[in-house]
């Protein structure tokens, strides 16, 4: 692990952003909560949280963060779920891997949870969206950028 010990700590904040394209019969299927495992969405945002938590047992190099705040939400489209994750921390080192594990495990969840309605469905766009605090400041994504100036999808 790369040694943070001289680093000040700092607020930090870390969106991660992730899709899960499905049928639009699927979508429906979720929309009606007609999953045999129960409602992706909620389940997805528990797991989400969950495995922020656990991030530093996941990523061998990662270091344990004493989280302040996790939140994971998933929205239905027309075309799939879309995911977004905030890891809020004040310390030494950045939450980035936090929110992008948060979205990653989301994602997962939700395709085992619809799996029996589509096994082909397809988890992408999985990436960090933003992140404030530390040395390094404030960083947007291009794909945000774009965003922000009148892109959107669905």
């Amino acid at each position: 692990m790369v040694d943070v010990s001289a680093k000040p700590a700092t607020s930090r904040t870390g969106v991660a952003h992730a899709f899960v394209r499905m049928k639009k019969a699927t979508v429906a299927a979720v929309r009606r909560l007609d999953s045999p495992k129960g409602d992706p969405l909620e389940i997805a945002r528990i797991a989400g949280i969950s495995a922020a938590k656990r991030t530093s047992e996941l990523i061998p190099l990662c270091h344990p963060i004493a989280l302040t705040h996790v939140d994971v939400r998933a929205r239905l489209c027309q075309n799939g779920i879309e995911i977004r994750s905030q890891a809020t921390a004040t310390g030494p080192t950045g939450v980035e891997m936090e929110a992008l594990v948060a979205v990653a495990t989301a994602a997962l969840t939700i395709y085992d949870m619809c799996k029996a309605l589509e096994r082909g469905m397809e988890i992408t766009e999985l990436y960090l969206e933003s992140k404030t605090g530390g040395q390094s400041g404030e960083y947007v994504s291009a794909r945000v950028k774009r965003g922000r100036q009148g892109r959107r999808r669905k």
